[in-house]
């Protein structure tokens, strides 16, 4: 997965702010080949069950061109082709490239290769080619809400081997089932091995920030890993044991194929003859004696980084969400931010109501850290005295500072130490905000049309910007004149930073600001009465 590496610490506002920002980027894709064929096509009520009865197949004396299904439910839709059984074109019905209401469908499949078609498959033991040419009875499927249908393709090979791949759909819902049942009709024993090919554009240009992250991801053997797509052109790389699933994601959207009763046993990503990526999805050898049948059966997904809708999967999509370190924090500041929208259908306002409750449940530390630092400041003068009084003994100076801050009952580190536990809490809300999928294209008002994109006129950085040098000037201070005009360049810099931050993000920088310039102005009143 493609890093990128954003800036960090964030010093401001009585002592410090810190950040640290991270980008990544990852997306890929699949091949497929010819032989023969057969045909079916059933309503289903269970997601994944084969035919009643298969049909039998007889192979023709030449071989069917290829032909596409289309297949459109309430959330996508998806082309398939007779070319490998797999999909040519799959786009997302709720999701668009742009915030423009007339922009394209998110397309998270999409190849005019039949080469690169997503889930071919091939058999070893078979002489089933990736690109054979497989026969259904399905033209085209429309289904929505909770109805269930399916397409079966089948192959059969001249030995007698038939292969029935079916695709099983239910209207509202992202998930596909998908069943590979492998019938041997002849009498001799078989050694099969399926592999599933799904194939991924390596390098792929930004669009909106979609792309900043472009990964190969998998969960095998109880971790979760994240590869730039990139990266494994060069260094490729294999996952052997208890694969429970494995997809690309980019920012906000994903693609994945979990395994059902072990049907994974390996994954392999390396770069394919086109030059793009390809993973090979194995099932491991299989002895089918004469007569016998064998099932690999698997969950696809195809759809958006929704916390919700990858754990409703129930297979810990979940962890391809990638909200950092503190993840343990960012999850319920993102089921906060989802239930105000809820009442508020405006996630700007569900953004301020967010950092307003948090600069309330710091205030008490937050309080404490200024009055600690102006306490500090009013030392100043005598802390001058003492260093100028022992500047050749400095045990003597420490223990005579020592003495100064029991007497006027001052705790050096009173000032950092309540900031420093802030510091997850507002690092996790950044990862929150970042890498929501919930801003993408949200409007908040006016000239602010999509809360994940920048500020087109730049109006709320430097608004940013300027509360954020109101604010140092107004934070007690114990630093010397050189370093309080370092300090002052920050407000500077992070504007220029700031420029091209979602606008979600630079909002809940710009509101915090504004209620710490309240909170210090409260303070300065109450601590010079």
């Amino acid at each position: 997965m493609e890093k990128r590496a954003l800036l960090a610490v964030v010093l401001s506002l009585g002592f410090f702010y810190l950040y640290s920002l991270l980008f990544p980027a990852p997306e890929t894709k699949k091949d497929v080949p010819p032989v023969q064929q057969s045909a079916s096509s059933t309503r289903v009520d269970r997601p994944v069950s084969p035919p009643a009865v298969l049909p039998v197949v007889q192979p023709d004396s030449k071989a069917s061109p290829p032909r596409e299904v289309a297949v459109e439910t309430d959330l996508f839709t998806a082309i398939f082709s007779t070319q490998g059984a797999g999909i040519k074109k799959l786009v997302l019905k709720k999701h668009r490239e742009t915030a423009d209401r007339n922009g394209k469908p998110v397309s998270l499949v999409s190849s005019l290769n039949p080469d690169q078609y997503y889930l071919r498959t091939a058999a070893a033991g078979l002489s089933l080619d990736p690109g054979a040419i497989y026969a259904t009875g399905t033209r085209s499927l429309k289904l929505s809400g909770d109805e269930k249908q399916r397409i079966d393709f089948v192959w059969k090979s001249p030995q007698g081997v038939t292969v029935t791949k079916s695709y099983v759909f239910t209207g509202n819902r992202y998930e596909v089932g998908l069943e590979n049942r492998i019938e041997n009709q002849s009498t001799e024993k078989r050694n099969i091995s399926l592999n599933l090919l799904v194939p991924h554009q390596a390098d792929v240009a930004a669009k909106e920030g979609r792309f900043e992250v472009n990964a190969a991801v998998t969960f095998a053997d109880g971790s979760f890993s994240s590869k730039p797509a990139k990266d494994l052109v060069e260094k490729p790389a294999k996952y052997s044991q208890n694969v429970a699933w494995t997809g690309y994601a980019d920012k906000y959207f994903m693609t994945a194929i979990m395994a059902e009763s072990g049907s994974i046993a390996s994954v392999a990503m390396q770069k394919a003859a086109s030059g793009n990526l390809e993973t090979t999805i194995a099932s491991g050898d299989r002895e089918l004696a004469a007569g016998q049948t064998t099932t690999l059966s698997y969950r696809l997904f195809f759809g958006p980084k929704d916390l919700d809708i990858l754990k409703s999967q129930g297979a810990g999509l979940e962890q391809a969400l990638d909200l950092g370190w503190f993840s343990a924090i960012a999850k319920p500041l993102l089921y906060v931010l989802k239930y105000f929208y809820k009442y508020t259908h405006n996630y700007g306002i569900a953004i301020i109501i967010i950092t307003v409750i948090i600069k309330l449940l710091f205030f008490p530390l937050t309080h404490k850290s200024y009055k600690s630092m102006k306490d500090m400041q009013k030392l100043q003068p005598k802390m001058a005295e003492l260093k100028e009084k022992h500047k050749d003994d400095r045990d003597g100076m420490n223990r005579a500072m020592m003495e100064l801050y029991r007497t006027h009952k001052v705790n050096p580190l009173g000032g950092c130490l309540p900031m420093v536990i802030q510091i997850p809490v507002f690092f996790a809300l950044y990862k929150a905000l970042m890498f929501s999928i919930e801003l993408r294209h949200a409007p908040f008002m006016l000239w602010i049309t999509d809360l994940s994109a920048r500020d087109p006129y730049y109006v709320t950085p430097i608004i940013m910007g300027a509360t954020m040098f109101i604010q140092q000037k107004m934070t007690p201070s114990t630093m010397d004149p050189m370093q309080a005009k370092v300090m002052l360049a920050l407000p500077v810099v992070f504007t220029f930073m700031f420029l091209n931050f979602p606008s979600g993000l630079v909002i809940y920088w710009l509101v915090n600001n504004v209620l710490t310039i309240a909170q210090q102005m409260y303070i300065n009143r109450i601590t010079s009465d």
